[in-house]
């Protein structure tokens, strides 16, 4: 990806007062108590169709349905995907292209090319007897079907502050394409489009901002000041053009020059590289990790154990479970590490197996 630098002194900060109205310390779980901090992942988990697991495919992801089903369990916040719509509609959905079957051909649209209208065509629709466009989905070079047990439409963020359960908070994902070179004045408006809709109906709900996008998160930093802001990186599990996302060195330079909050790793960055949770922690920034493999309560114990802040997940229910009872275990005054004295080592070998392969 070629991302243009952004001289974010340039930006000059937005009336903020409305913003202070509400004013808390938003992550103060994370970063002023021991509480462990447990994100679901696009709601109640994303969807991987290829899977033979069920329960990656119990709910349409990124929707109201999802989210609200994910705040039935403990979860402290839900990570969801935000883009802007042609016509300035902050709208939920993952994926830079949306797909469509008709009469056995796929289309493909660009989301951020699409008007609100046409956005909220796909899929399930909200009047009676209308039908949307079948949607359907790339994965691994393959066109599925988007078939999941419990499905639910498209939704805007405004949507999701008006519908889904005051008590989770949001972790609102800047969603921009890994391969565009977005100007400056791009950015801007998009995050601008986004704080409106933010300002007008986050209330008292706790919000946290965070992008893969550097220049994005460092814009949103700029242009207020209530809400944390995480850099989300891969760690360097995956290479790009802009040096900044290969690696959780680059990362935390990111972040403290541009006075962020945290940082948000793909967790086998961090099982590489165990050492940088220290450096992370000493630099007064948060740590927080998403991936396929905190869906195993084990590797989420251990980082806690790490000193790691919070989890993003897809099996919500099991890791809030999983969470909750190591908590309520080191309350009774049991031993943190579990029963029987500590990680199994046979769970230990196996997880460095799997980060060396990947």
């Amino acid at each position: 990806m070629a991302t243009k630098a952004v001289h974010v002194s340039d930006v000059p900060n937005p009336h903020t007062a409305s913003f202070s109205l509400y004013s808390k310390p938003i992550l103060s779980e994370v970063e002023h108590s021991p509480k462990f901090v447990v994100i679901g992942h696009r709601g109640h988990g994303m969807n991987m169709l290829q899977s033979t697991d069920r329960r990656m495919k119990a709910f349409k992801e990124n929707s109201i349905l999802s989210f609200n089903k994910a705040a039935n369990h403990s979860v402290d916040y839900i990570e969801f995907d935000v883009q802007v719509t042609k016509d300035d509609v902050p709208i939920i959905f993952h994926d830079d292209f949306i797909l469509h079957q008709e009469h056995g051909a796929i289309f493909e649209n660009r989301v951020t090319d699409l008007t609100c209208d046409e956005f909220f065509s796909y899929g399930p629709q909200r009047e009676a007897g209308s039908v949307g466009k079948t949607l359907v989905r790339k994965v691994n070079g393959n066109v599925v079907g988007w078939d999941v047990e419990s499905d639910d439409q498209l939704c805007s963020l405004q949507e999701a502050f008006e519908k889904v359960n005051p008590k989770v908070g949001f972790n609102v994902e800047l969603k921009f394409d890994d391969n565009v070179d977005y100007k400056q004045d791009h950015l801007i408006h998009a995050l601008q489009v986004i704080l409106k809709v933010v300002n007008e109906h986050a209330k008292e709900r706790a919000i946290i901002f965070s992008s893969f996008q550097p220049d994005a998160a460092l814009l949103i930093k700029k242009l207020q000041q209530r809400y944390p802001v995480y850099f989300l990186t891969n760690g360097g599990t995956e290479l790009y053009n802009d040096v900044r996302r290969n690696s959780l060195e680059e990362a935390k330079k990111v972040a403290l020059v541009g006075g962020l909050d945290g940082i948000v790793s793909e967790v086998k960055g961090v099982f590489r590289n165990p050492s940088a949770v220290r450096e992370i922690k000493e630099s007064n920034l948060s740590l927080l990790t998403y991936g396929k493999l905190n869906n195993y309560p084990e590797t989420v114990h251990v980082q806690r154990l790490m000193g790691i802040d919070g989890v993003i997940v897809d099996l919500v229910e099991e890791i809030t479970r999983a969470v909750d009872e190591t908590t309520a275990r080191k309350g009774r005054g049991g031993v943190e590490k579990g029963e029987n004295g500590g990680i199994e080592l046979s769970f230990l070998l196996n997880l460095i197996s799997q980060v060396i392969q990947h």
